[in-house]
Formats: structure tokens, sequence, C-alpha cells
């Protein structure tokens, strides 16, 4: 299968470096370039892309508010955000808007190809390095709503919400069958039966959700 993918990236080089690199891979093909998050929201809706790869600083609407709308619409388009994260204060956002990774832009780009086809396949993806200290960093600012108490998680089991607040911490799939003493596939099943009753899009939805109903907090890391 082709992964269809729209490169939105104020800085010329960086498309231009990515759609050579891509030129090489027959599974890759570019159907787009955008300087703006809004020429990247228009893309999405006449190309229907399967992956946007989204710069967070844009010029005039910003790589969060448009994935905020391209997750929000009816295409199935995943957006995978390509930032300096060290940098950028407002990385932290797109987890709410909806973007299914998180790539630095000092990774490999062999790296960021194979994050491409990851976010393309229905995972979700954060930069090695980067994933605790993401968290951290989501878990401590405030929420735009005003605070309220932290909603309830219904619907699921005892163990469910073990893993739940595992993968809030961080937790791979291995590392939560070690700290649950189950198999790996065990943690992936329950995984997925998470994903699939709290509605969530990937795995990154999940630990927003383990912040929002007080499963895990910046001092229960």
């Amino acid at each position: 299968m082709t992964v269809r993918v729209v490169l939105a990236d104020d800085q010329p080089l960086v498309r231009s470096g990515l759609r050579v690199l891509m030129a090489d891979h027959s599974d890759l093909e570019v159907v787009g370039e955008a300087a703006t998050g809004a020429e990247a929201v228009q893309l999405v809706t006449d190309t229907s892309p399967d992956v946007v790869v989204m710069d967070i600083r844009m010029p005039g609407m910003d790589g969060i508010e448009a994935t905020r709308l391209i997750t929000a619409g009816p295409a199935t388009t995943r957006v995978l955000v390509l930032t300096t994260f060290d940098e950028d204060d407002h990385v932290y956002g797109a987890l709410r808007a909806g973007a299914s990774g998180f790539l630095v832009k000092d990774m490999a780009l062999d790296d960021i190809l194979a994050a491409i086809r990851v976010v393309a396949a229905g995972d979700a993806l954060i930069a090695p390095g980067v994933t605790r200290r993401l968290i951290a960093d989501f878990a401590g600012r405030p929420a735009p709503a005003p605070e309220r108490a932290p909603r309830p998680v219904e619907g699921i089991t005892e163990r469910e919400r073990e893993v739940l607040t595992l993968v809030g911490r961080g937790r791979s799939n291995t590392e939560i069958a070690e700290d649950l003493f189950i198999t790996v596939a065990t943690a992936k099943s329950h995984v997925s039966r998470l994903l699939t009753k709290l509605g969530a899009r990937d795995r990154v939805q999940l630990v927003i959700t383990a912040y929002e109903t007080g499963l895990v907090t910046r001092s229960s890391r």
C-alpha cells in the first residue's frame, strides 16, 4: 500500500529534503506541500492524504490549530508533528488537538520515514527519549478549559485501569508486561481494548485520558 503524504512546513528546505528522500521509496508518495497551517488543511480536503507531516510554528494558522481542524474533520488523515521539541512551548497542545505522533527535526531521516509508516498504519509514535519528557510537560501545564474535578473512567475493568495508568506514565507494552507480570501480547490486547472502549484514536489519546481522569498526575509519574 502506498502512503500518501502532505508535507507542511514553512521551511522549503525541510520539505524538499523529505520529498527527495521519499522519492526513493515506492511505498511513500508526496501528494502536496504546504507552507502554512491553512494550506495544510485545504490540501487535506483536496487530496485526502494518509498522513500530514506537520510543523508547529508556521505563519498565520499554526500547526496545532491545523491539526485540530484536520482531526476533527471527516477525513481519516493522521497528523505526525515534526518540530524542535526543546524550543517549542506549545507542542503539548498538539496532543489535545489529535496528533498521532511527535518527532524532533534532528532525528535521522530514515527514522522519520519509518514513523510516517507507523502512523499511517494506525499506531501512535513519539520520538525515543522524548516520550516521558513530553508527558511530564503535558501534565505540568494547565488545560485550556477551566479547572474541574477529574472525570471518572467508566466501562473498563480494573486490569484495564492499571494498564491505562501505565500507558499514561509512558510505559511501552514491554514495560507494562513486566510491571503487571503478563505477556507482551496480553498487554497489547489490553491497550487495544482500551482504545476501543474509550473511543481513543491512538495511544497518545490514552495518555491524555489518563491525565484528564486523574489516574496519573505529575507527582505520581
